[in-house]
């Protein structure tokens, strides 16, 4: 049995098997305006690794090569998915039943970080993506 979630009404549930990687909370303007949040922490999985086990998510195309899937009647975040990396989706960490289970290992987009949010931890802080390198 792999990880289990789904959205807050729970009209849709998932199941994601296999080796998650990207574990991230990114900072990024889209994320915190599609969740309303400062971050939004991801994971990623193969995007054959994702089964809908109840419902279907609705889609949006929040902007080119890039769809957003989420709960049509809640409004629950659930994956992010690029045209760039067709063979992985990213998966909203605290959709998980148990989103203890994959904590952040980094920050991504942490350039466009909101000021007032301060993290006391010692994970890696990408300004942009991890192809771009840390900050010292």
């Amino acid at each position: 049995m792999g990880l289990q979630g789904g959205c807050m009404c729970g009209a849709v549930r998932y199941e994601a098997s296999g080796e998650p990687f990207h574990l991230t909370l990114c900072h990024c303007v889209d994320c915190r305006r599609a969740s309303g949040a400062p971050a939004l922490a991801w994971f990623s999985v193969r995007t054959a690794a994702l089964r809908w086990t109840r419902g279907t998510p609705a889609r949006n195309p929040s902007s080119p090569g890039v769809e957003r899937l989420f709960c049509g009647r809640c409004g629950t975040q659930l994956t992010w998915h690029s045209d760039s990396g067709p063979d992985e989706i990213d998966v909203t960490t605290c959709s998980l039943d148990d989103p203890d289970a994959l904590p952040p290992a980094d920050h991504t987009y942490y350039e466009q970080r909101v000021r007032w949010l301060h993290l006391a931890d010692s994970l890696p802080r990408y300004p942009r993506t991890r192809n771009e390198g840390a900050e010292s």
